[in-house]
């Protein structure tokens, strides 16, 4: 049970977020508010009620003009140019806060005069700002077509920011970047991980013989770098996750590597408890993913760049990779094999970030924010 602050009861507080369509971090991160402001409204482009939990679906959403175009929530990527636009339409929201949880324009939403703006921004405009390669392919037609339109994009997220009072970076490596692209300092408090629900096997289960990649199947998340090292080692994978590599990495595997699509939280936990270790090729922001199996006590290879290296302990939780090669990612995922862990000592390291934690340390920013208005 999460202790919520007496003084959030008080407060009108209205919600944003980017769009929801399906409960990946950044939901689970708004859930947890949703949770601690119950009557608040919340914003968002689109909505899918299908791909979100009850916590989120049982409020006052508004969406925008967007919600009304057939099949958008499946292919609202490709409408990214227009998501300012979609954004801007939105009237000042009358509140006392208006908190937005954000990694692309729900930082653009606003509070009426006298009313204050919290954003607990995920990462400044990812597609703008970093990843252009992998997103749209180095050196590629859809590159070069993109790279005006980015530029756009970049200008109008520098000029969102100003409309935000007080940011919150999810690590110390997104503080960084706010810093660098808004000219703003940002609070640290790292998103909630659910110690609760992912825990140690209480049945007994033991470790199988297979590792696992638990993420959506997208270019930034670098799967194809793990799909190409495994298909060489013939060791077993399970790939939990969907996207629009999907076909791609199919094509790329052999058959040591299993494809199990999006799975339940049950099923992913007990995923969680039986594999070896859980392969983390990608560069994050924050990384909820390996957290969640650290939680049920299993190591993690991970490359050695964004969140990771904030969360991760080398040698005690987790073993990492600097170069984003084959041969890196396997020699990491060997030394994990070879050596015992300790996964007492694994779940110890996920229990800093509980949901408590983020609760906490989202009071301390409203604390701040609102003494100093």
């Amino acid at each position: 049970m999460l202790n919520f602050p007496s003084s959030w009861a008080s407060l009108n507080v209205a919600l944003a977020h980017d769009w929801l369509t399906g409960m990946r971090g950044g939901e689970k991160c708004l859930e947890i508010l949703g949770q601690g402001f119950p009557r608040a409204p919340l914003r968002t482009l689109l909505h899918n009620p299908a791909s979100v939990s009850d916590t989120i679906n049982n409020r006052k959403i508004e969406t925008s003009f967007l919600q009304h175009i057939p099949r958008i929530a499946k292919h609202y990527r490709y409408w990214l140019p227009i998501f300012p636009f979609a954004a801007n339409r939105f009237p000042p929201v009358e509140a006392d806060l208006l908190i937005s949880t954000s990694h692309c324009v729900a930082k653009a939403m606003r509070a009426k005069p006298p009313g204050k703006h919290l954003c607990y921004c995920f990462t400044p405009m990812r597609y703008a700002w970093t990843f252009h390669d992998e997103y749209f392919g180095a050196g590629s037609l859809k590159q070069r077509i993109a790279k005006p339109i980015l530029t756009r994009l970049r200008d109008w997220d520098r000029r969102a920011s100003d409309r935000v009072d007080r940011f919150i970076g999810i690590s110390k490596h997104v503080c960084t970047r706010i810093n660098r692209y808004y000219g703003r300092e940002a609070d640290l408090v790292y998103p909630p991980v659910d110690t609760e629900f992912y825990t140690r096997s209480t049945t007994g289960a033991e470790r199988q013989d297979f590792d696992l990649i638990v993420s959506a199947l997208v270019p930034y998340k670098r799967v194809d770098l793990a799909v190409r090292a495994y298909a060489r080692s013939g060791r077993k994978l399970k790939i939990v996750g969907a996207g629009t590599d999907t076909a791609a990495l199919r094509a790329l595997a052999q058959p040591n590597i299993e494809f199990l699509g999006w799975r339940s939280n049950e099923e992913i936990r007990a995923l969680y408890q039986t594999c070896r270790l859980l392969v983390f090729p990608g560069e994050e922001d924050f990384g909820i993913v390996p957290l969640e199996a650290q939680a049920c006590g299993a190591p993690v290879a991970a490359f050695a760049r964004g969140g990771a290296l904030e969360t991760l302990i080398p040698d005690e939780t987790a073993v990492f990779f600097e170069e984003q090669t084959e041969d890196a990612l396997l020699a990491a995922t060997t030394r994990i094999l070879n050596r015992t862990w300790r996964e007492s000592r694994i779940r110890q390291n996920a229990e800093r970030f509980s949901a408590q934690a983020y609760v906490d340390g989202i009071a301390r920013s409203i604390e701040t924010l609102l003494a100093k208005s």
